[in-house]
């Protein structure tokens, strides 16, 4: 069948390999991108590269700005015949930095929009008629961490003003504008995140960068706040040095869409409870309200009648139509929360002017749309602004139109050298951030122990490793009491963790032992719980949550993927969150409940890139494995998820009952480093010739009892614990299944996206050609009763597949 003629003249179009490097160009998209002629960057062909962008005259952004001639024509007139008495010095150079930020903002809104049109710029969202947010960063400090989302331009550029990280701006937004067009081109030398994405962010002026659309970091700035409230309260002895002033107050932005998120709704439910019990929460939070939302628009009053009335939470309004207004009410928001170390939220009014929120693909009817009104533009902050600083006696109208085409010039400016600057190069420096791994400085830290006076103190007269074969349980417990007395910044929170020691007794006597301040029982909601250890962790703390069922972790997913994992990502490491999360869970134990809290799918956790989760089934390696998380979490900003299987907490035998095998002595501190587990090495029981049995968690115990009968037969087993699910130990189990030809993989989650499949994919690609199978559990919920056993893997199961390979 003959092809059509157009698509044969296209692959005849199409550059033959090896023509030259590849374009760093990519085609802008949506309904206001123009075809551009050929562009081509380096080594991407022979037509020039685009080397800058005019913002003057018409193309994309102008309807940004081309209402403001008439307001700035308009200031040509004198204000009255008498007019206001004219502000103070301190106030007028503050009305002057919020008009340089919001005017640098504004021009890079018409830079994004023509840098995407013409194929050099990967990002035109902008912050137009948001920028009144630059009146909050002016209200506070610069060392106060901010949490802002993606409309706040004018905001990052007042707060590097504050700095006076300047190029040739007097007022320093100069270098600001800087950073913002590195990021729209993508560029390496983007100061946060490196080209990986256009985000607001900068270690030296505590901007902390965020991905959500959907106020996903407003349970990580909760945290913050906790961590800087907890801090006032704690004696001198238990201070940690913090990332952040002890003064400081946290600032979190969001959008009145955003505010109808399940993760906003927790959040401010957080926030109330925790100031209603009077614990300090200095934590300013911003909703910008442009009354649209994201494709429903917001009720008019919706956001007033959320939040307005809420026990614990101080309401602020500011319409936004006023800079000097919006200048004081900032300032008052801002002083009432950190003097007195109460959340405040300022509810403050902006005007969406750049339509819809991030088209992909040309405007259809299905499109979402925002038509732009006079009345819009008649609340525009940036004309406002212009107006009050002639009212005002700040500058005249010259000066104001002087200054609007100064900022536009160096905005021009910063574009043009961002345009060259260097773009990521290839996969091995796009992930180079993700995952930091430096295995020998891990081993020195998870090496270290607390001096015999501080255990004596955490432990009392009779040390852990005088007591005897302890259970799962009871090791990871005095591993946490050592952890605790080594290290001052460690922080165990969660639900029901402190008084009552959790749901399985794991963290038992913690609180007593450690402080009530660095054991803390939280809300009963998961997102809350992390959110929480997640502020803390940015903070300077060690944070070990606990969620306390596996089932329950779905609900933290957009925190553990979005804003645990990704930080490093998207910050070049110069934000983490050290964390290591505790989940209880798996198969095979019969609660009150039944099965259903104690699930086997741990789906959520296998798609998050850098995530390392730790598997702790036998009492002998549980300590290794936690000291290793942690000195992880300390050394590289790793964050790790420690799956602890629920039905192996209390066991105590392995093959007969009385025969204590699944008991283990605690090892003192000499022998740490003996018993160190670097991460990803598995571990290998016995060493028979005729079978491989790679497994983790409750299925290391199946398949050891089941490897007992079969040696009685004759036939040798050697059983692989992974312990690591994430780097998969793949190297250590092709070893020990070359060892014998054979593999059976024993894996309890269910059979779609599991251990299994992972694993045996990863035998086939490291050339591995014995007999292979694999036994995992049925894709369903687990049942109640009796009936969970005919959807798990038993013994039964595990003893017939491995005959079957051996025969």
């Amino acid at each position: 069948m003959d092809r059509p003629a157009a698509f044969r003249a296209a692959m005849k179009a199409l550059p033959s390999p090896g023509r030259g490097p590849r374009p760093r160009i990519f085609r802008g998209a949506g309904s206001d991108a123009p075809q551009p002629a050929p562009q081509t960057g380096p080594g991407s062909g022979d037509s020039p590269a685009v080397t800058r962008i005019d913002l003057v005259g018409p193309g994309p952004g102008a309807e940004l700005i081309a209402h403001l001639d008439a307001v700035l024509d308009g200031l040509t007139d004198p204000p009255g015949p008498l007019g206001p008495e004219p502000l103070r010095p301190f106030d007028a150079e503050r009305l002057l930095r919020l008009f340089d930020a919001m005017a640098g903002s504004r021009w890079l809104d018409v830079a994004a929009r023509r840098m995407r049109a013409l194929g050099v710029g990967h990002y035109a969202v902008g912050s137009a008629g948001h920028e009144m947010n630059a009146a909050v960063a002016l209200a506070l400090r610069h060392t106060d961490p901010a949490l802002v989302h993606y409309r706040s331009g004018a905001f990052y550029l007042a707060r590097s003003a504050q700095q006076r990280r300047t190029n040739t701006l007097s007022s320093g937004v100069g270098r600001g504008i800087l950073d913002i067009a590195l990021g729209l081109v993508a560029s390496s030398s983007e100061p946060i995140a490196g080209g990986r994405h256009k985000v607001f962010g900068h270690p030296g002026l505590a901007v902390v960068p965020q991905t959500s659309a959907h106020a996903g970091h407003l349970p990580r700035a909760v945290g913050i706040a906790w961590s800087l409230g907890r801090q006032e309260r704690l004696p001198e002895r238990l201070r940690v040095d913090l990332t952040w002033p002890d003064d400081a107050l946290t600032v979190v932005s969001f959008g009145d869409g955003a505010a109808n998120h399940s993760t906003a709704a927790g959040a401010v439910n957080a926030v109330c409870w925790t100031a209603y019990r009077k614990v300090p929460l200095p934590l300013l939070m911003v909703c910008e309200d442009d009354a649209t939302g994201p494709s429903t628009r917001t009720p008019p009053g919706w956001v007033a009648a959320q939040f307005s009335k809420r026990p614990g939470l101080h309401y602020v309004h500011d319409d936004g139509t006023d800079p000097l207004v919006s200048l004081r009410v900032a300032d008052e928001a801002a002083r009432h929360a950190r003097e007195n170390q109460v959340p405040v939220l300022l509810h403050l009014g902006c005007v969406r002017l750049d339509g819809p929120t991030a088209p992909t693909v040309p405007t259809s009817p299905a499109t979402p749309t925002v038509r732009v009104t006079p009345a819009d533009l008649g609340r525009d902050p940036l004309a406002a602004t212009m107006r009050a600083l002639v009212t005002a006696g700040v500058l005249d109208a010259g000066a104001v139109r002087q200054r609007w085409v100064s900022i536009r010039d160096e905005v021009s400016a910063c574009v043009e050298e961002a345009l060259r600057a260097p773009l990521l190069e290839d996969a091995s420096q796009v992930v180079a951030p993700l995952a930091p791994r430096r295995p020998d400085d891990v081993g020195r830290r998870a090496f270290g122990a607390p001096s015999d006076a501080e255990r004596t103190r955490v432990f009392g007269r009779q040390l852990p490793e005088t007591e005897g074969g302890l259970t799962l349980a009871q090791s990871l417990n005095r591993t946490l009491l050592d952890a605790g007395a080594l290290r001052p910044a460690l922080l165990v929170l969660g639900e029901d963790v402190a008084r009552s020691g959790g749901a399985h007794g794991v963290t038992r006597g913690l609180q007593r032992r450690l402080g009530t301040s660095r054991v803390v029982d939280t809300l009963p909601d998961e997102q809350t719980v992390l959110g929480m250890a997640l502020g803390a962790g940015v903070s300077g703390l060690l944070p070990v949550p606990e969620i306390q069922h596996l089932a329950f972790l779905s609900t933290t997913g957009d925190q553990l993927r979005g804003e645990a994992a990704s930080l490093q990502f998207f910050s070049q490491g110069a934000y983490r969150n050290p964390l290591v999360l505790r989940v209880p869970g798996l198969a095979y134990h019969v609660g009150p409940e039944g099965h259903l809290r104690d699930d086997n799918a741990i789906g959520v956790l296998r798609d998050v890139p850098g995530l390392v989760i730790a598997c702790p089934a036998h009492p002998s390696d549980a300590p290794a494995l936690v000291r290793t998380c942690l000195a992880a979490a300390e050394t590289d900003g790793t964050v790790s998820v420690l799956l602890e299987p629920v039905a192996l907490y209390h066991e105590q035998d392995m093959i007969v009952p009385g025969d204590g095998a699944w008991l283990a002595p605690y090892a003192p501190p000499p022998l740490w480093e003996l018993q160190h587990i670097p991460i990803g090495r598995a571990a290998t029981w016995g060493n028979g010739k005729d079978l491989t049995i790679a497994t983790f968690g409750n299925g290391l115990r199946l398949s050891l009892r089941v490897a007992a009968r079969l040696v009685r037969d004759g036939i040798g087993v050697r059983v692989v614990d992974l312990r690591w699910l994430s780097p998969l130990p793949v190297t250590d189990v092709v070893r020990e299944a070359k060892a014998t030809g054979r593999v059976l993989v024993v894996d309890e989650t269910r059979r779609s996206g599991s251990i299994s499949e992972a694993l045996v994919t990863g035998l086939l690609e490291s050339g591995f050609t014995g007999r292979l199978a694999r036994l995992a559990a049925d894709d369903t919920y687990l049942p109640l009763g009796a009936a969970v056993a005919h959807v798990l893997v038993s013994e039964e199961d595990i003893e017939e597949a491995a005959r079957a390979l051996t025969s």
